[in-house]
C-alpha cells in the first residue's frame, strides 16, 4: 500500500463529547466524560478491562445513546437527533470483523459498496490498498486473522468516512500487519480524518499518535499528547 489516497474532503472537522454518561441500571459505564476530537489526528483510548473504552467508542459510532450529555459532529449535528445523516460518515472496525465468511473478499466489499451506494470500481482499489489483491477471490473463511483484519479495514474505509473508529486494530496482525496499520494511520491523518482507536497494545508512542485518552472506572483520567509510549502513561494513571 503506497502513495497518497486522495480521499474526498471530510464532512466535518471535529467531534465533541460533552458531559456524557452511559448508565446500565444503577451502574455507570461512563460518567460525565468530555473530550474533543479534531481532523488530522490519531487518538488512542486505553484503560483496564471494564473501564468504559468500548462504550465510548460505541457512542462515537452512534451505536449507543448517552444516558445524559451530548456527542456532536461538526457544528452541532447530534448523535441522536442526526444519526441517519451522520452514520454514512463513520467507518468502524469492530473487535469482531463481522465479515461474511462464505463470500470472497471482493464480494464482501461489493456488498458494502452496493448497500452504501459506492462506485463498484472502488472495491478493487481498496483491495489493492490493503494488500489483498491476490486473495480477493478466495472465501473470507480461508483468510488468516490478519487478512480478515485488513479486509475489515478496507470495508470500513470504502465509503471514505470522516470519523474512523478502530477497536483493537492490531488483533491478529504480524509485524508486516503492524507496518500496514501504521501506514494506514498516516494516510488517514494526511487526509484530515478523525481516527480513534481502542487498544491494549501499549507500545504505541508519540511518533504514531497525536493524543491519548486514559479511561478508568468510567472517567477520563488523562487526555492529551502521549508520552514516549502508552505504557509509561498507563503505569502512571492506572497501574
Amino acid at each position: 500500500m503506497t502513495g497518497t489516497w486522495g480521499l474526498r474532503p471530510p464532512a466535518f472537522r471535529r467531534v465533541r463529547v460533552s458531559e456524557v454518561s452511559r448508565a446500565f441500571g444503577r451502574s455507570h459505564a461512563l460518567f460525565r466524560v468530555s473530550t474533543e476530537l479534531h481532523a488530522g489526528t490519531v487518538t488512542a483510548i486505553v484503560g483496564p478491562n471494564g473501564a468504559g473504552k468500548t462504550t465510548l467508542l460505541n457512542l462515537l459510532a452512534t451505536l449507543d445513546r448517552p444516558s445524559e450529555g451530548n456527542v456532536t459532529f461538526g457544528e452541532g449535528a447530534g448523535s441522536v437527533t442526526h444519526r441517519a445523516a451522520i452514520r454514512p460518515h463513520i467507518g468502524l472496525v469492530a473487535h469482531d470483523t463481522m465479515l461474511y465468511p462464505e463470500l470472497t473478499g471482493r464480494e464482501n466489499l461489493r456488498f458494502t459498496a452496493d448497500v452504501c451506494g459506492v462506485d463498484p470500481a472502488a472495491v478493487s482499489t481498496w483491495l489493492a490498498r490493503v494488500g489483498l489483491e491476490a486473495a480477493a477471490d478466495s472465501p473470507a473463511a480461508t483468510y488468516s486473522r490478519g487478512m480478515r483484519q485488513r479486509l475489515a479495514i478496507a470495508r470500513a474505509l470504502l465509503t471514505e468516512p470522516t470519523l474512523v473508529l478502530l477497536d483493537e486494530p492490531l488483533t491478529g496482525l504480524d509485524a508486516s500487519g503492524r507496518a500496514f496499520l501504521s501506514e494506514t494511520l498516516r494516510e488517514l491523518r494526511a487526509a484530515d480524518r478523525i481516527v480513534v482507536m481502542v487498544t491494549h497494545h501499549l507500545d504505541w508512542g508519540s511518533s504514531e499518535l497525536d493524543r491519548a485518552i486514559v479511561v478508568a472506572r468510567g472517567r477520563i483520567r488523562f487526555d492529551g499528547a502521549p508520552p514516549e509510549t502508552l505504557a509509561d502513561l498507563y503505569a502512571r494513571e492506572v497501574a
